[in-house]
């Protein structure tokens, strides 16, 4: 009952969201009198706030047109080189660029938002690399005959990439980048590449914000994990996909129950920000009141996980840490953190990082007691928040430097 109460309501409110938008058009029609009036524009910018806070949204584009590399704009290419049920691989190419350049794969989150939530992370590190990312599919969206998907299927999936990336470079190893949440998955992927001595093993692993080690600076995220046993999750997150969708019948964890999780833990931020959009429109200043909009339409895109997906991250990362324990399996064989010799770390975190606490990621680097100390990096970004790491303008200058200096001295 819980999807279909959310798309019941979310009907109602894009009506309404329909309604206040034509309502603002009306109000600021230069043919309308009250337009010139105190009450007209006033009128018309909050009604322009609640039609867009109160809209839905669908998948974003990402987009990236170009990159400009010193001083020149250069075209960029997007495709879709690989396809899977749950996941394609997309590359971005820089046009007019030799192909010798280091090949990334950034791994993007399942957790709720798109992939393009991580636009500014691609067009940054296009800079210096030819870029893959993990384009991860909205479970509602898949049909039940596609098979099911969770934490096992995670790994494989970045092994497949992997493969297929090292196989159309003639053999030349790429680099990874986790982002957040995938930080466990590709960890574990890199333990079993380099077990088996695999020619796909990356040459660098960068984790970002990721949760390896919750019991290190445990946030409110990790304590509400831990707070409730998994069949409370199972029987009070988990939902049903309705009949409108192609995934109908699927057991999932909706987008919109994670939104609301992100949004309520910093919602008076999330209201200050709405009110200074209000204040920018009836002042005139559309450019800033639009950075904002354009912020929360993708932060407001949301898709489905699959439940299985779901309550097994929650059940072995946040509540029985088996990555840290060394417990964790995949397919029924341990992961050996201690297989890790030939590929580098570099562990970043944010000073504010209120999701992913600071220690979280640093822990990666204790547990691979194989890999020699100077093949291991820290770094900790200065009044950075958790998305602060790999958005903004704390990336672009401070942090994605030191990822293409640590790619740099690792070649393939």
């Amino acid at each position: 009952m819980l999807y279909f109460a959310y798309e019941l309501q979310r009907s109602w409110m894009n009506s309404a969201s329909a309604l206040a938008s034509i309502g603002a058009e009306i109000l600021s029609h230069p043919a309308n009198p009250l337009g010139y009036t105190g009450i007209g524009p006033l009128a018309a910018s909050a009604l322009d706030v609640f039609a867009h806070a109160t809209a839905s949204y669908d998948k974003p584009e990402f987009g990236i047109r170009e990159v400009v590399i010193g001083g020149t704009a250069y075209p960029v290419s997007e495709s879709t080189v690989m396809r899977r049920p749950f996941g394609d691989l997309k590359r971005f190419r820089v046009e007019g660029l030799g192909k010798d350049r280091p090949r990334l794969l950034i791994v993007a989150p399942m957790s709720g938002h798109y992939a393009t939530l991580l636009r500014g992370t691609v067009a940054r590190m296009l800079e210096s690399c030819e870029v893959f990312i993990t384009d991860w599919a909205d479970a509602k969206m898949v049909p039940l005959d596609r098979g099911s998907f969770d934490l096992d299927d995670y790994i494989d999936y970045l092994i497949a990439f992997l493969d297929h990336i090292t196989a159309k470079n003639q053999g030349r190893r790429a680099h990874m980048m986790a982002v957040c949440q995938p930080s466990v998955p590709a960890f574990a992927a890199t333990a079993l590449l380099n077990l088996h001595k695999s020619p796909s093993t990356p040459l660098t692993l960068t984790m970002m914000g990721g949760p390896i080690d919750t019991r290190e600076c445990s946030t409110v995220v990790n304590n509400l994990a831990m707070q409730r046993p998994i069949e409370w999750f199972r029987h009070n997150v988990i939902a049903t996909v309705p009949f409108k969708y192609p995934g109908k019948g699927r057991r999932v964890y909706p987008g919109f129950m994670q939104l609301s999780a992100f949004m309520s833990m910093n919602l008076s931020s999330h209201m200050m920000s709405h009110y200074e959009m209000f204040k920018h429109l009836t002042m005139g200043d559309e450019a800033s009141a639009q950075a904002t909009k354009d912020f929360y339409d993708e932060y407001r895109s949301v898709c489905d996980m699959t439940a299985e997906f779901y309550l097994q991250t929650v059940e072995e990362v946040f509540q029985k840490h088996s990555i840290p324990k060394g417990e964790f399996r995949h397919r029924g064989e341990i992961v050996d953190l201690g297989a890790i010799t030939d590929t580098a770390l570099l562990a970043i975190e944010g000073e504010r990082d209120d999701i992913s606490g600071l220690g979280q990621t640093r822990a990666a680097l204790g547990l691979t007691p194989n890999l020699p100390e100077d093949r291991k990096r820290y770094f900790m970004a200065e009044g950075a928040g958790h998305y602060g790491i790999f958005n903004g303008s704390r990336w672009r200058s401070k942090i994605a430097p030191v990822v293409e200096e640590w790619i740099a001295a690792h070649p393939g």
